[in-house]
Parts: C-alpha cells; structure tokens; sequence
C-alpha cells in the first residue's frame, strides 16, 4: 500500500498563504494524476485540485479557483498546493491523493492511495 506523506500545514491569519507538499513514493507515482481534496469538522470530504501525470491540466473547485494553485515536480516525485489569500472557511484536514489512472479526476473514488493529511487552520 503506497503511502503519501503530507507537509506543510499550520495556523495562519486570514488572507495569508501556506503552500502544502505531498511526498508521493515510487517510480510510478510520476505517470499518474495526482489531487487534495479537504475536510472540514462535521463536513464531508471534498474535492479542492487535481493535476493529471504531466502538469498538463489542472481543475479547481470554484471555492479555490484563483487563490490555490496545483503543481508537480515529478523528478523528486512530489505534489504541491499553493494557497494564497486563505479564508477562514478554508480551515480543514487537507489530504493528497494519488489517482489510479494518468487522468485527473474530481471523483475521490477514482483515487487509490491517501496521505494521513495535514491541518490548516486560518484564524480571523
């Protein structure tokens, strides 16, 4: 079972900026979609960004589109999540996902392995 290693995460004021990291092991992880999704207390699991296996494409949920922004640096096999103008209601347990497929996908059942995830917490 592969496991995805998330950092990054902490406390910060509202409309400040954190960039999270995934650590996504082995040769494989680097011809395969890569997402974060986030969940918040008492919420559901939620999709936040997807990137397919090149960096080619990326899709945001309208909550994030113009402040977060996916990437990937397959040559040291590692997902990022830049995070810029934080909200409060962007405080959650953010977690990396690695998908089964090279595609990107919004589906969170179209992903195959989990990081344990990290907390965001934006203060007002």
């Amino acid at each position: 079972q592969v496991q995805l290693v998330e950092s990054g995460g902490g406390l910060v004021q509202a409309g400040g900026a954190l960039t999270l990291s995934c650590a996504a092991p082995g040769r494989t992880s680097s011809t395969l979609a890569m997402g974060w999704f986030r969940q918040a207390p008492g919420k559901e699991r939620e999709f936040v960004a997807t990137i397919n296996w090149n960096g080619g494409y990326t899709d945001y949920a309208d909550s994030v589109k113009d402040r977060f922004t996916i990437s990937r640096d397959n040559a040291k096999n590692t997902v990022y999540l830049r995070m810029n103008n934080l909200k409060p209601e962007d405080t959650a347990v953010y977690y990396c996902a690695r998908a089964a497929t090279p595609t990107s996908s919004t589906n969170p059942t179209n992903y195959n392995a989990w990081g344990q995830g990290t907390q965001v917490t934006v203060s007002s």
